[in-house]
């Protein structure tokens, strides 16, 4: 008896297969190739300086990334849309001595008092980049350079070489910092709680950077989208601003002066797509302590410290590149199942 057999299509090579499964792994994982490389980069440490990996180090490190972090999660919500807020440091800068100049003049201020201060500061900035991007339609690179500058200069003139000591603090504020539940530092608590995807704007946000006109047909409103994006990144720079008084205590004009920089390259290394509509603020903060992971251990392997931002230059090099291949290689994948469909 003969028998029929129906018409295949040819089949991909088992080893194309293969890798083209394991590159879409990895391109809906990135946040699990992270977290192995920052393990992957503990155990190195560790292995070459056995001290390292003790519970003080594990916290300082947590204590160190903290802030950037919290950084590196309203950085993203702007990223997501296309663009970017390069004010951020400005903004930490100003309200940390806005709000330790009001505990000089009001020492029981309540700390709560405290945290809304440096808050509005940053929604206040992030009010003039969203309107400078949204109304004047002044490109967010340009935006946020400018009122960088001009913020830091403002702060400059106000602070006229003065500083703010830890001595001017009240202790329950200073204990923000030093505290802890249940072991995990409260910087840290507060930086992890700040999520992205599980609101609806979230979703929103994902969906103009992917195709701005696209959102706008779709029925999104992408400037007041855009707006919020901006004051939501100023207003956890405010905050990290606070933070950072409480974490330091003594500051100046010059504080957190480059960090923007840090909070950038830490959200491309955390998978955030400086095209847009990519990335999620989960991968950005392990991006954030991964880079933070490395500066401490250069510093505990006695490298040289101008090591780290050529480090940080090669991961953020290494990230776009990686994101452009595994894009052309799904995209390729695609192509042959529809065309093989």
């Amino acid at each position: 008896m003969m028998t029929r057999h129906s018409p295949t299509m040819p089949a991909m090579p088992p080893n194309d297969t293969k890798r083209e499964s394991i590159a879409v792994t990895i391109a809906k994982s990135r946040e699990l190739t992270l977290f192995i490389v920052l393990l992957v980069l503990i155990g190195a440490t560790a292995a070459a300086k056995p001290d390292f990996l003790n519970l003080q180090n594990l916290r300082d490190v947590l204590l160190n990334v903290s802030i950037i972090g919290l950084l590196t999660a309203g950085m993203t919500i702007v990223m997501l849309m296309r663009h970017i807020d390069l004010s951020v440091a400005s903004v930490v800068g100003v309200s940390e001595y806005a709000v330790g100049s009001l505990f000089v003049m009001f020492p029981h201020m309540p700390v709560i008092v405290a945290m809304l201060a440096g808050i509005g500061i940053g929604l206040a900035i992030g009010a003039v980049n969203g309107a400078l991007v949204t109304f004047g339609r002044v490109p967010s690179l340009v935006a946020t350079l400018s009122t960088l500058y001009i913020v830091r200069g403002a702060d400059y003139a106000w602070v006229h070489g003065g500083q703010i000591n830890a001595t001017s603090l009240p202790d329950a504020f200073a204990s923000i910092a030093t505290g802890s539940l249940l072991g995990v530092p409260n910087l840290v608590l507060i930086a992890l709680s700040i999520y992205l995807k599980q609101y609806r704007g979230g979703r929103e946000h994902y969906a103009i950077g992917s195709n701005p006109e696209a959102a706008r047909l779709a029925g999104i409103s992408v400037d007041k989208r855009v707006m919020i994006g901006f004051l939501l990144s100023g207003a956890i720079a405010g905050l990290a601003g606070v933070l950072w008084l409480a974490r330091f205590g003594t500051v100046d004009a010059s504080t957190a002066k480059g960090i923007e920089l840090q909070v950038v390259a830490a959200a491309v290394v955390g998978s955030v797509a400086i095209t847009g509509g990519v990335g999620t603020v989960m991968g950005a903060t392990l991006g954030a302590l991964v880079l933070g992971v490395i500066n401490i251990a250069l510093v505990v392997l006695r490298v040289s410290p101008f090591w780290q931002q050529a480090i940080q230059g090669a991961l953020i090099v290494a990230a776009i590149t990686l994101d452009t291949l595994l894009a052309r290689s799904v995209a390729r994948r695609m192509m042959r199942k529809r065309d093989h469909g």
